[in-house]
């Protein structure tokens, strides 16, 4: 079941998202001390680096610190807009959640959230939106804000419209209840932590739920769990204080590590390629079209590095399962050969990760809760709605009272319509 936007010339998300989506929640002080000074986080080179290479498609979210600011910062140097135009990248944003505990799911910030991506992005457009992190808020404020991300869309502001979040069975549900009061199907979910070495709740039934709920694609994020799955793993690294994972999973993926070693392979190298080639065949039927293999869907994933050289070894690992979906019996013998490598690779990670589920033990498939038990959204009810008096609610029309009466009117300045992409 496709979009049923009201702009039927708009191709399906499918047909326009990338496969493999450059994730920038790596571009924030929970990764990197100082992530504006290029010598620990180097956003310029790894953005103008992943267009070079065809990793078209960025991720972020105003809730991941300065990471809209340093990414748009990116994208409209002169350096790479000369080189790379709007219409030649896929952008894909969040709105919703402001902090850790404080989510405003009312359109009028939602509205205003995605004019403030707009200014620290640099572009008249956005291509995906979603709401950020579902499962803390109330199924009728989700409804509300995807009428008003499609208020939006309709506007030409953005294209399409998804939602995201951690509880595999809550975006089922909140798909679904999207489809039964709009009559229109979401075009993207976004998961994340859900297929990983650790956890594959997000195959099967889930996936046959979204089907039914005509969602268009589903897409996969946190191949490494957040942290979880790394050789460092969480209690080393930068996210040792907030990492919502309990002490006994974070052992159990560090007792993961051996096995890695024992095999000549490194925990990290075997997550991210078992993930890559798993979802890209899992996902496939919810996936994308890469230009390597323009006549097979696969799974969408992504996927967040901190260096080019992360990012160029991610491409690297993506075009090799690329590959080993290639057909059979392929006339290029160059790519035959590269499939047959790819299908071996396989083979030996699946191995790996096997004895892996068996050290894992009853921590295999677990999630976490989320929200905590206790949990109480620290944004007032008398303060949802309020958008601030600045540059942004002026440019664009979002001022006082007036605009949150009108929760979701038409913009008084409007924008203009977004341009063929061409990715």
């Amino acid at each position: 079941m496709g979009s049923m936007s009201s702009d039927p010339t708009r191709p399906p998300l499918h047909r326009s998202i990338p496969p493999l989506i450059l994730g920038t929640a790596t571009f924030n002080t929970q990764y990197v001390r100082d992530p504006f000074n290029e010598n620990e986080l180097p956003a310029l080179s790894i953005v103008s680096r992943a267009l070079e290479l065809g990793v078209s498609a960025f991720d972020t979210s105003p809730y991941y610190g300065p990471s809209e600011i340093i990414l748009g910062n990116a994208l409209s140097h002169p350096s790479v807009a000369r080189t790379h135009p709007r219409p030649s990248y896929f952008l894909v944003t969040k709105a919703g959640r402001l902090a850790g505990d404080v989510f405003d799911y009312s359109p009028a910030w939602i509205r205003y959230s995605v004019c403030r991506s707009l200014e620290r992005l640099h572009t008249p457009y956005l291509d995906l939106v979603y709401t950020h992190d579902v499962e803390f808020v109330s199924p009728a404020e989700v409804l509300a804000a995807v009428r008003e991300l499609r208020r939006l869309r309709d506007d030409g502001v953005i294209r399409y419209v998804g939602i995201s979040g951690y509880p595999v069975g809550k975006l089922c549900e909140l798909a679904e209840m999207v489809l039964r009061e709009t009559g229109e199907p979401l075009d993207a979910v976004l998961s994340y932590g859900h297929f990983t070495i650790q956890n594959t709740t997000l195959e099967h039934s889930a996936m046959r739920r979204f089907t039914e709920a005509g969602v268009d694609v589903v897409l996969n994020a946190s191949m490494l769990g957040m942290g979880l799955l790394t050789t460092r793993g969480v209690d080393r690294g930068p996210m040792a204080t907030w990492h919502p994972s309990p002490e006994g999973l974070r052992r159990a993926c560090q007792d993961l590590v051996p096995v890695a070693v024992g095999a000549g392979e490194k925990l990290e190298v075997v997550a991210i390629r078992w993930a890559l080639d798993n979802w890209a065949r899992a996902g496939a039927a919810k996936g994308a079209f890469p230009k390597q293999l323009p006549g097979v869907r696969v799974g969408v994933s992504v996927m967040g590095v901190a260096s080019v050289a992360e990012l160029e070894e991610t491409y690297r690992v993506f075009n090799s399962v690329v590959e080993g979906l290639a057909p059979e019996d392929t006339a290029d013998a160059d790519l035959a050969g590269r499939r047959r490598w790819s299908l071996d690779r396989v083979q030996k990670i699946q191995g790996v990760v096997e004895k892996m589920w068996m050290v894992l033990g009853r921590w295999r498939n677990y999630s976490w809760k989320s929200p905590e038990p206790g949990y109480v959204n620290a944004r007032k009810s008398t303060e949802m709605g309020t958008v601030p008096d600045d540059a942004i609610a002026k440019k664009y029309g979002l001022k006082g009272a007036d605009f949150g009466e009108r929760q979701g009117a038409d913009l008084e300045v409007k924008m203009p319509m977004f341009p063929a992409l061409s990715v």
